[in-house]
């Protein structure tokens, strides 16, 4: 993040937007498997200018009663679907979408998707920068999306030119919305205490201040003040 809260907007780069939205999606009702996969939508969204970050948290309560299993195939056709999205989220619907465009186009060359009764279905533009990476190109108009076969290059920069520009220049994001987002992340973490410092991070450091896990020979740091048992050398210390 590289603003000052009281700017109108500030530049958020992708390692906060994807660490805010794994965390928010983590208070849903989201199977944790399943929420990973939707972690870029509200980033690409924001880069896209549609949604974003606003409607993420317009959405919120909402996302704490999805089931994205509802989600089915109501028709097919050959290299044709129409995907039920049954009244869920269209960024739960995407990573469907996109698995079964792949599908079809590896079978038939190319791939034709109907999706039905999405909430928020103009967020179904997202899914035509998310098919360069795997091999098809995906192209989308309202709530059709159609897919080719395209060669991979490896090249971020050409098989998904908008991750290349969110990694060199982030997205702009209101200042107050950012803040809104951040506290609303912060729910996921536990609360504070002296339990909780000592099972943060790749170690657990017992109540007698002895450590469970990471252990690297080079590694200095003072565990001793997460111990609430101190010696009488040790307190006396820490008076003076």
């Amino acid at each position: 993040m590289t603003s000052l809260h009281s700017s109108p907007s500030m530049r958020v780069m992708p390692r906060e937007m994807r660490l805010m939205s794994e965390r928010i999606f983590s208070l849903s009702s989201l199977p944790k498997g399943f929420f990973l996969t939707v972690g870029d939508f509200p980033m690409y969204s924001q880069k896209l200018g549609l949604g974003g970050f606003k409607l993420f948290e317009k959405r919120f309560d909402s996302f704490k009663s999805a089931v994205p299993a509802r989600i089915a195939i109501a028709s097919e056709a050959g290299n044709r679907i129409t995907l039920d999205a049954a009244g869920e989220h269209a960024w739960f619907v995407l990573p469907t979408a996109i698995d079964l465009l792949g599908e079809l186009t590896a079978r038939f060359g190319s791939a034709e998707l109907t999706i039905t009764d999405a909430v928020d279905a103009d967020e179904l533009a997202i899914a035509a920068h998310f098919g360069g990476r795997s091999g098809f190109s995906i192209s989308v108009s309202g709530n059709v999306l159609k897919a080719i076969s395209a060669a991979v290059t490896g090249d971020v920069r050409k098989d998904d030119p908008l991750l290349w520009s969110l990694l060199e220049n982030g997205a702009e994001i209101e200042t107050d919305l950012w803040w809104r987002i951040y506290h609303l992340a912060k729910q996921a973490l536990a609360t504070d205490s002296v339990v909780s410092r000592r099972h943060a991070g790749p170690m657990i450091v017992n109540e007698d201040g002895t450590v469970i896990g990471r252990k690297d020979n080079d590694d200095e740091t003072d565990v001793s003040f997460l111990s609430s048992r101190l010696s009488e050398r040790e307190k006396e210390s820490a008076r003076s």
